[in-house]
């Protein structure tokens, strides 16, 4: 009889260790709240637009072909990849405008137009974000870093060389004389959800993975990624139960016998994989027997990622000047992250991110219309009342890109949707309404997220944005994999 594995969440975490569990021949069942998979990679569709909701941008598909490949599978026949050239589309207060592309001599030609300095240093830079990551990945990504035995890959003088003691910004500001390109490579450090001012330097390591390697657009959208990954489980006998909410764990003697499901039912497994937030996982489900006082209170006091406030906008209009991505950077960087992260309050001047997949696939909104969704980096939920900054800043928004160019915005409106950090928090029980788990505010938090599995819990496995190695498509499934290898360790 195979052994029986339960998952807690059909997130991409979760569904790739799902259907890599099932590979190995165990009985999988996944339990999931809300009524779709994807975790906070969905769609909203309505009126004829249609919108994703998560990750617009797909980086590292060699990890994906992986999953599918150890699967038996095959993921052309799943998905279909598109490189997007220019890459993003960046606007500035001053008017300064200029396409990001992953072919380094075209990005140069575009920066030389306002400063021939950076566009000198550019293609150095992109070296020494590609020599992070060769220093890191397979040290610090593609490694669970649970034992001194995981600490074997570790190169002593590459951790020293990985800048891990001064900040993003700081090494950003050597490189750069332009206020433009210092603030185009800051961005990058939002994608894990911190601060460029307060990051290590290590996360610049980051435009590597987009500049060098290359974005990616999934056709059909990005909520294909998690469709896809459905239909994979499906394939290799998952068992999927829908609006099925994981109440508690129930452990005994150090291990993990069973979970209790919202009608008060339990079921019982050999192994349990939480893609629950790991927050969420360790204060909320688990008893408070189960881990120590201490252990609680330090996953209690992590500050939260950053979070987002957004707008789908459907439009019946559209505008020349914007491409698929698109970023309208804020006059004042620093005090943008001060507000959100320190004030714990929306930015009085955001960067605003807008995706407008209809200028890729046309099929995203009526003819002659824009899908446009719209990204504010926000603070996690510290009590704000979103009702009322829905309604306000949602104005304050639209009233700033109607000043930088997109004349007749309001008027156009035929739909409007809001998600905010409460809606994270309610939907997802992310930590605090963030959206990629703890930040990586300070030296060493960037390799101290919590790992993929909890060291006093002989069968609890934790995958997902919020655990080791962090958020986004491909690190979310790298997860799985770490955590796979410490269950072949027991």
């Amino acid at each position: 009889m195979s052994k029986r594995a339960v998952v807690i969440g059909a997130g991409l975490g979760g569904l790739a260790a799902a259907s890599l569990l099932a590979a190995r021949g165990f009985s999988v069942h996944v339990y999931e709240q809300n009524e779709k998979p994807g975790g906070k990679m969905q769609q909203f569709t309505g009126s004829g637009y249609r919108f994703d909701t998560g990750p617009s941008l797909l980086t590292m598909p060699f990890i994906l072909e992986k999953l599918f490949s150890d699967c038996g599978e095959e993921m052309a026949d799943y998905l279909t990849l598109s490189e997007l050239s220019p890459l993003c589309r960046y606007f500035y207060p001053d008017g300064v405008r200029f396409d990001n592309y992953s072919d380094r001599q075209k990005t140069r030609a575009e920066i030389e137009e306002f400063s021939k300095h950076d566009a000198a240093v550019y293609s150095e830079f992109l070296d020494y974000s590609e020599s992070l990551y060769n220093k890191t990945a397979d040290a610090f990504l593609f490694n669970p870093l649970y034992d001194f035995s995981d600490l074997k890959q570790l190169n002593l003088l590459d951790f020293l060389g990985i800048d891990a003691f001064s900040t993003v910004s700081d090494k950003i500001d050597k490189y750069f004389e332009s206020p433009h390109i210092r603030q185009f490579f800051k961005r990058f450090t939002t994608y894990n959800g911190s601060s460029p001012y307060q990051a290590p330097a290590t996360l610049n390591v980051i435009p590597h993975v987009e500049l060098n390697q290359g974005g990616h657009y999934v056709q059909g959208g990005l909520y294909s990624v998690a469709r896809a990954l459905h239909d994979l489980g499906g394939k290799m006998g998952v068992t999927f139960h829908f609006k099925t909410r994981a109440e508690r764990i129930n452990v005994a003697n150090n291990k993990v016998r069973s979970i209790t499901l919202g009608d008060g039912s339990k079921e019982s497994c050999d192994l349990l994989f939480a893609n629950s937030d790991a927050t969420d996982t360790i204060i909320n489900l688990l008893p408070a027997e189960a881990t120590s006082k201490k252990r609680r209170k330090k996953q209690a006091a992590l500050e939260p990622s950053c979070s987002g406030f957004v707008m789908l906008l459907g439009c019946n209009k559209t505008w020349p000047q914007l491409i698929h991505h698109n970023i309208f950077f804020s006059g004042n960087y620093r005090e943008e992250f001060d507000d959100i992260f320190n004030k714990k309050r929306l930015p009085a001047d955001p960067t605003i991110y807008i995706a407008n997949t209809s200028a890729s696939d046309p099929s995203h909104a009526p003819e002659n219309s824009s899908n446009l969704f719209i990204l504010v980096n926000s603070p996690y939920d510290n009590g704000q009342d979103w009702d009322l900054l829905k309604r306000m800043y949602g104005h304050t928004i639209i009233d700033s890109l109607e000043n930088r160019g997109l004349t007749g915005l309001a008027d156009s409106i035929e739909v409007k949707e809001f998600i905010t950090p409460d809606m994270f928090l309610k939907r997802y029980g992310s930590n605090r309404g963030s959206i990629y788990g703890t930040s990586s505010n300070d030296t060493f938090s960037a390799f101290l997220r919590p790992r993929n599995k909890l060291r006093n819990l002989k069968n609890l496995y934790l995958v997902g944005g919020s655990t080791h190695p962090g958020g986004g498509i491909p690190l979310v499934v790298q997860s799985a994999y770490n955590a796979l290898e410490l269950a072949d360790r027991q």
